[in-house]
């Protein structure tokens, strides 16, 4: 055992004995832990380019800063990063895929063409190196993606839409078949306007009518996520599928939502909102960003934000029916860096939760001793829980803190700063 090896175990020793005086089974709390997984977004590494046109030009509300060196070009590179950031993550995870990111074999296909054969090497990729995949559609950056995708007006282009929607649950559920693990199908569309429409409900209602006949053919393999707006870069007066409109369908349709934290208003918890979905939603999908000002995606940290929704996420008890995605996107900064930083913050706001002494705060909760609980709260913040964190990592073959920077330098030479 080297020398760094024993001071993680002494230091880990240490830490498993004070959070033992609070009533706290450490071992338990990271065998947990290793059981949760995270569903890596693919499009952090190429700035959500995807594999249908060569510029990859973005539109519909995305966009991405900066122009860092690196950024993967093809299925290859993106796959190869993929890996690299998984290499940095202690456990089993699984990755999301938008439509964009299908596999044409060097054909051109349209997104109310595409089937399951387009994604038969990504399900084969993914089994081999152990992931489980979930899926996406894709309203944004197409010549009908327009303001108005499945609440257009315009018939031609509305069913477009639909098809697209209809093939990616196919999809969807193909990818659970194959993986005999249900995937989890996001839909988020970018319709709105810049100003307010002269009808707010109409739109809404082609909208519903839309996800109506989307959702008439039932799936055994995979599960719906609704995600909600609060609005998008030209269109800031008006979205159509708003958090309201998706709460309303899902809590009517039995649909999950998805939870994106930079899409609400910059005082909103999504934390908060966890435990009232969860009482009338068949599960909850998140997608853990970092909205800075607006939805900025910015590359996730362990800020009061994120450490609130992961004790959220353990204090439920429903750790079955919340799935953990991520969703951000930085090229101003080394991209495979960008996506290990957010991935093992998230990470680590889990594990402080799991091993939060959450019988004892309950306790005094129960007993009306409220001093008590905020003073426990308080005294959670000094925990040593970066000494359990780093005996995960070394005892799961996965770098701890200190040795990250240089092993992503290590990649940038080697890999992504020959990419010209």
């Amino acid at each position: 055992m080297s020398q760094k090896e024993t001071n993680v175990t002494k230091a880990f020793e240490i830490a498993v004995e004070r959070y033992a005086a609070l009533g706290v089974d450490v071992k338990k709390s990271i065998d947990t832990f290793l059981n949760l997984s995270l569903s890596l977004h693919c499009w952090q590494a190429d700035d959500v380019a995807g594999f249908e046109t060569a510029d990859g030009d973005l539109s519909g509300g995305i966009q991405v800063t900066g122009n860092y060196p690196g950024k993967a070009r093809n299925m290859d590179e993106l796959r190869d990063d993929i890996l690299k950031a998984t290499a940095f993550l202690p456990g089993k995870h699984r990755l999301s895929l938008h439509a964009i990111y299908a596999d044409y074999g060097g054909q051109r296909v349209d997104r109310d063409a595409i089937g399951p054969e387009h994604f038969t090497s990504w399900m084969e990729w993914a089994k081999e190196h152990g992931l489980k995949l979930d899926f996406n559609s894709t309203s944004f950056s197409h010549p009908l993606s327009g303001n108005l995708t499945l609440s257009n007006p315009d018939p031609a282009i509305r069913r477009f839409w639909v098809e697209h929607h209809k093939r990616c649950r196919e999809i969807a559920d193909a990818m659970g078949r194959y993986q005999n693990d249900t995937s989890i199908m996001n839909l988020w569309i970018h319709d709105g306007s810049k100003e307010v429409p002269a009808s707010r409900l109409y739109y809404r209602q082609l909208l519903e009518s839309s996800l109506d006949e989307i959702f008439s053919v039932s799936y055994t393999h995979m599960f719906d996520a609704l995600e909600a707006k609060l609005f998008g870069i030209g269109l800031e007066s008006y979205t159509v599928g708003s958090f309201d409109f998706y709460l309303g369908y899902g809590a009517k349709k039995g649909k999950m939502l998805t939870l994106d934290a930079g899409h609400f208003h910059p005082t909103e918890s999504i934390a908060d909102k966890l435990s009232s979905l969860l009482l009338f939603s068949p599960g909850v999908m998140l997608h853990v960003s970092r909205p800075v000002r607006w939805d900025s995606d910015h590359v996730v940290i362990l800020n009061d934000d994120l450490t609130d929704l992961g004790r959220e996420i353990v204090r439920c008890g429903m750790l079955d029916r919340i799935h953990i995605g991520l969703d951000y996107f930085d090229a101003t900064i080394n991209r495979i860096g960008a996506y290990i930083i957010g991935a093992r913050s998230t990470q680590k706001s889990l594990l402080m939760a799991l091993l939060e002494p959450t019988a004892l705060l309950r306790q005094y909760e129960s007993e009306g001793r409220l001093f008590e609980r905020l003073a426990l709260q308080e005294e959670l913040k000094a925990m040593p829980w970066g000494d359990v964190w780093n005996y995960v990592c070394l005892t799961n073959n996965v770098p701890t803190d200190d040795a990250c920077i240089k092993e992503i330098q290590d990649y940038e030479m080697n890999v992504t700063s020959k990419r010209l």
